[in-house]
């Protein structure tokens, strides 16, 4: 079984991550740098994706709890 502590520092260190790689992203354009903000906006897209089933997995697993 796994951890809700756990699940939640996961959560937070990935919405954290995201942050960052989104700043990246508009930085990126900011300067011009219309390559590596692309790549980094599909990083982002991923993140956000990977942050979303790790929030609605942590919701199921508070519902069942409680």
């Amino acid at each position: 079984m796994t951890s809700a502590a756990e699940i939640s520092s996961l959560s937070s260190t990935l919405s954290e991550l995201h942050g960052r790689v989104t700043a990246l992203a508009e930085s990126s354009l900011a300067s011009g740098d219309e390559d590596m903000a692309h790549e980094l906006i599909a990083v982002e897209r991923a993140l956000g994706g990977a942050l979303r089933r790790l929030r609605r997995f942590e919701q199921g697993q508070n519902a069942r709890r409680g």
